[in-house]
């Protein structure tokens, strides 16, 4: 019992360590100058949301070209649970997303986003292990993830992400579902953001999940 309790604790202690990480504002700008014919400036962030919102903790998050803030590339919420010995972060999409653009930013915005303005996106968790000083994550198992095309064929998703108490390093890529053939994705390797603003403050203090 004494071990199993340990346990629980360190899964709760490590998911709330990647909570912290990713809590921020980051931006790519530092590589968009190495080579800006390839690599675009983007920033994401990652919003914490209050304690209520799903009983734990959660993110907005949004990720926008710096030249166009008010069309962004992705929004999310996400809500991080321990599962096992790994961390998992469900992915919701936002059902009328324009309401909501700039909540990265605008705590005001943030506010507008309720558990009833959002829907899971089934299959598209990333499930993030502890490898030293950095958390390594993928989409869960079993290519459920799916993400349709304008042409009308579908896709699923297969992505890679890195989280450092620093950095967020992530590649995206979309697979034919009956194929498995590489439809979409970055051709220029994984993308790479430096934090350059510190949200965690704002994570709820709690010490069950």
């Amino acid at each position: 019992m004494i071990t199993s309790n340990l346990k629980t604790q360190e899964n709760i202690s490590q998911t709330i360590t990647l909570a912290r990480w990713l809590a921020g504002e980051y931006s790519s700008i530092k590589y968009t100058l190495e080579i800006p014919r390839t690599n675009p400036h983007i920033r994401i962030f990652f919003r914490p949301l209050p304690y209520n919102f799903f009983g734990g903790i959660s993110f907005y998050s949004e990720q926008i070209y710096d030249h166009d803030p008010w069309h962004p590339h992705h929004q999310n919420v996400q809500r991080i649970i321990p599962q096992g010995d790994n961390v998992r972060v469900e992915n919701y999409a936002l059902k009328d997303p324009d309401l909501h653009t700039g909540a990265g930013e605008d705590v005001e915005i943030l506010r507008s986003i309720t558990p009833d303005s959002i829907e899971l996106r089934k299959g598209c968790a990333i499930i993030f292990k502890r490898q030293g000083d950095t958390f390594v994550g993928e989409v869960e198992p079993g290519n459920k993830c799916l993400i349709p095309r304008r042409d009308g064929s579908m896709t699923y998703l297969v992505s890679e992400v890195e989280v450092t108490q620093n950095t967020w390093i992530s590649r995206d890529r979309g697979y034919d579902v009956n194929t498995h053939e590489k439809i979409w994705g970055s051709t220029s390797g994984l993308l790479k953001f430096d934090k350059i603003q510190d949200f965690s403050d704002e994570i709820p203090d709690i010490t069950i999940l």
